[in-house]
C-alpha cells in the first residue's frame, strides 16, 4: 500500500468507527446485544494502529 491508500483506509475506518459508536449508544439505551459491535470496534482499533504504524514507517 502506498501513502495515499493508507490514509484513505484510515479515513474510512474512522468513519466506520464513529458510526458504530453511535449505533452502540443506541443499542445500550434499548438493552440490545452489544458484543458484535464491541468486537468490530476492537478490530478497527487494531487495524488503525497497524495502518498508523505503516504510515509512520514510510
Amino acid at each position: 500500500m502506498d501513502k495515499r491508500e493508507i490514509e484513505y483506509k484510515i479515513v474510512e475506518l474512522k468513519d466506520e468507527y464513529l458510526q458504530l459508536q453511535h449505533n452502540l449508544e443506541k443499542l445500550e439505551s434499548v438493552k440490545g446485544n452489544l458484543h458484535p459491535l464491541e468486537k468490530r470496534l476492537t478490530a478497527i482499533e487494531e487495524e488503525l494502529s497497524t495502518l498508523n504504524t505503516m504510515l509512520r514507517d514510510l
